[in-house]
């Protein structure tokens, strides 16, 4: 064969001693340079400098087999007027791994995990995955099995010296598109300032509009009898006229999801879901709820605006019920509670088995943004990830944390996926103390009263 030959490997008729040595040689410098070692290591060098330098690039601060789980940590620090626990788990080396819960959880539901994950090798990511999985649930009840598992994979990642990303096959792309976040108000003058903001200077290409209800809620007329859970035809009109005259200012290129319309039942989303479609809607979300998979699927049916769901939902299981019953066009899970970074990428992967899109719900600190980048980056059918412009207005955002490449979270719209290990970026602490939560001003406390 051609690539043997050029390797010097023997053929079946060649027999002399002198050529088999000659062959043998090459084939041991062939090896040796796969494996790492050049032929110029070989050469004029001692033993020790030899074996210096193949080992060059070696993490000598991780022994992957012989890594434990020694502590569970957090920090609470404020984002958005949510509390948010930073997690980070120890080991008996010189590596730790980062994890987030969910904006709105509580530190406690990973700290009650504790006591199971102590001693253990966090590389076995999967394994201790399924080990918590019993202990999470939907909504931020999902928070701490998610935080620990995103912790896990940065552990792992620093432990292998490579990307979070690369654990999870190598990556799609190298930037993360992301939707600008922006709530809908009465002053249609502020929003076109926000949004000419953030599509002018941010370089967003999608927005998603969210609270929508707050243009119509100061208006009795657009309740019937008063309740804001059912809309007039007046109530649902206003709503669609907003989100027109949004697509209106941006034009026809800038994507534009919406969401929180004030109403819970099929009847009414399907005859909003009907007046948007001027809008022209990259998605309408969870205008009826997930646990009502029959409804939403009345709804989809009905309407020509894409049917998004999933920011409370925990678990592969309950997104491939919806995908099976045909209720959503798109998964749109949080991975803070859906169960963390591989979860995550397997509901996407399974939702894009089925025709079903994907895109990400996010709102926290820097910890789970790169955690979700890196989710992205290595599934094929996420499409989008959720942001807050807003924070770019608080500089406490960037403060609490770096890239280590020194690239910003953030360019020109997408966030950059980070060629470093684990995810790639560290606290800063000086940050972390001016957003720390008040409830509790500690910095990565003991915790050994969840050790048992």
């Amino acid at each position: 064969m051609k690539d043997t030959d050029k390797a010097g490997e023997a053929l079946p008729n060649e027999t002399s001693v002198k050529s088999a040595g000659k062959m043998n040689r090459r084939g041991f410098t062939r090896t040796a340079m796969l494996g790492g070692v050049s032929l110029s290591a070989f050469l004029g060098l001692s033993l020790e400098d030899t074996l210096a330098q193949a080992t060059s690039k070696v993490n000598r601060n991780s022994k992957p087999s012989s890594l434990k789980i020694t502590d569970l940590r957090y920090v609470l620090v404020e984002h958005l007027g949510r509390r948010v626990p930073i997690l980070r788990i120890d080991t008996n080396q010189d590596i730790y791994g980062l994890g987030e819960v969910r904006d709105g959880g509580h530190e406690r539901s990973a700290l009650f995990l504790k006591s199971k994950i102590l001693g253990k090798n966090p590389c076995n990511v999967e394994r201790l995955f399924k080990d918590l999985k019993e202990y999470g649930n939907h909504g931020r009840q999902g928070g701490g099995v998610s935080g620990i598992e995103m912790a896990l994979w940065d552990l792992a990642g620093k432990a292998y010296d490579v990307p979070v990303y690369q654990l999870l096959g190598g990556k799609y792309r190298n930037k993360v598109r992301l939707y600008a976040d922006t709530h809908g108000d009465t002053d249609f003058e502020l929003i076109k300032r926000k949004v000419g903001k953030r599509i002018k200077e941010g370089g967003y290409t999608w927005l998603k509009m969210t609270r929508c209800f707050n243009v119509i809620k100061d208006d009795p007329d657009n309740y019937v009898n008063g309740r804001s859970r059912e809309l007039t035809d007046k109530g649902i009109q206003g709503i669609a006229d907003y989100l027109s005259a949004v697509r209106e200012f941006v034009g026809p290129n800038i994507a534009i999801s919406a969401d929180h319309f004030g109403t819970r039942n099929d009847n009414d989303a399907i005859r909003l879901g009907r007046a948007l479609g001027p809008a022209g809607l990259a998605w309408m979300e969870e205008p009826v709820s997930w646990t009502k998979a029959d409804q939403l699927k009345l709804v989809k049916e009905a309407v020509e605006t894409p049917i998004a769901t999933g920011e409370n939902m925990f678990g592969r299981e309950s997104f491939q019920f919806l995908c099976d019953n045909g209720s959503i066009d798109i998964v749109h899970p949080d991975m803070a509670t859906a169960g963390g970074i591989l979860e995550t990428k397997k509901i996407a992967d399974y939702a894009q088995d089925k025709g079903v899109g994907a895109a990400l719900h996010y709102a926290g600190s820097p910890v789970s943004f790169m955690a979700n980048v890196h989710c992205a980056a290595a599934t094929e059918n996420i499409s989008v990830l959720e942001y807050h412009p807003e924070n770019e207005e608080i500089p406490e955002w960037n403060s609490m944390a770096r890239l280590v490449t020194g690239q910003p979270f953030i360019s020109n719209g997408y966030g950059n996926v980070p060629d470093a290990p684990g995810l790639g970026l560290e606290l800063n602490m000086e940050g972390i103390k001016k957003v720390l939560h008040p409830a509790d001003t500690r910095i990565f406390p003991p915790t050994t009263d969840w050790d048992v």
